[in-house]
């Protein structure tokens, strides 16, 4: 029996993939952003065997939220139990486990539970979780189920490439070049328009338009989590036709020369779009080019602009 004014929910999928391989989706949370739609970056805080503490930054009700959970790991009973340490307004408590059922044919049964409060329980508040909740337990099913069931064969679809620029500077300045894209339109040719939102620091809603070789011009919006003055990692929630996911990373290595500063992308190729953007001809592995051509030429261009930013102020 809950505690008064404390919502319990479940959702369920059924997957065509056996609950061992089910489980570890769920149990391998650095894995979550490739995986689960509302989920941006995971970090873990604290990892034992059973036990870990990790943050977690997602969205919700298209807001950017963060927050930080304990998780109890049972993989002989394959089941992960969480419960959130410093929950995010509107929300007052939130904890919940996920729970895989072997079934007879091979295939599993997924059980996404969750138990929840509003601040001051109230019911407009208890409303916006009540959505966020089941939006986000839908989309998060959903993946799990086709990412499980795709995942012997769809690995062509999925590509991560790293481009490297080492530049005579500091971690600083070009943290801060990197860090401040309300400023790229006026710093980057490539970049049309920006538009950046920053009300929690170090998580930011960057939205732009880019310029791509041809003079078209796309409109891309990411999350983006800052860690000064060595990460951002972010997440595109608006994706051109070709992808169906983007993720990826800036990352800083500071040493006693200068810096190496790395762009890393993970992509999934929308393959029913394929033929749509590229012409009948094309396939996957073209698809595939286009899209590191295109995403490695606005990364390197970003990453000669804060060489010169930052070398000018060595």
């Amino acid at each position: 029996m809950g505690q008064p004014g404390t919502r319990e929910v479940e959702h369920r999928i059924e997957v065509r993939a056996p609950a061992e391989v089910v489980y570890g989706f769920v149990a391998e949370v650095a894995n979550w952003p490739q995986i689960f739609p509302p989920s941006v970056h995971v970090e873990h805080l604290e990892r034992g065997e059973r036990e870990e503490r990790i943050q977690i930054w997602a969205t919700a009700n298209g807001e950017a939220k963060t927050w930080t959970s304990r998780r109890a790991l049972d993989p002989d009973s394959l089941r992960v139990e969480f419960r959130q340490e410093v929950s995010q307004p509107p929300v007052a408590s939130m904890g919940g486990a996920w729970i895989i059922e072997a079934l007879a044919d091979g295939g599993s049964r997924v059980r996404l539970l969750h138990d929840y409060r509003a601040v001051d329980d109230d019911a407009d508040k208890l409303a916006w979780i009540d959505r966020a909740v089941d939006r986000n337990s839908r989309s998060e099913l959903a993946a799990m189920k086709a990412n499980a069931e795709l995942a012997a064969g769809s690995s062509e679809l999925l590509l991560t490439f790293d481009d490297t620029v080492r530049v005579d500077g500091s971690a600083k300045d070009v943290y801060d070049f990197l860090d401040q894209a309300q400023k790229w339109e006026q710093r980057l040719p490539h970049v049309a328009r920006v538009s950046l939102v920053e009300d929690t620091p170090g998580l930011q809603w960057l939205e732009m338009d880019t310029r791509t070789k041809d003079g078209s011009v796309h409109t891309t919006k990411s999350v983006r989590v800052c860690f000064p003055h060595h990460k951002i990692v972010y997440k595109q929630v608006v994706l051109p036709a070709l992808m169906t996911l983007h993720t990826g990373s800036w990352l800083l290595e500071e040493d006693s020369d200068g810096v190496s500063v790395t762009s890393r992308h993970t992509v999934a190729i929308n393959e029913a779009n394929i033929a749509g953007v590229l012409g009948p001809d094309a396939g996957v592995a073209e698809a595939r080019a286009f899209v590191r051509t295109a995403l490695s030429t606005n990364s390197l261009a970003t990453l000669g602009y804060a060489k010169e930013y930052a070398e000018a102020r060595r």
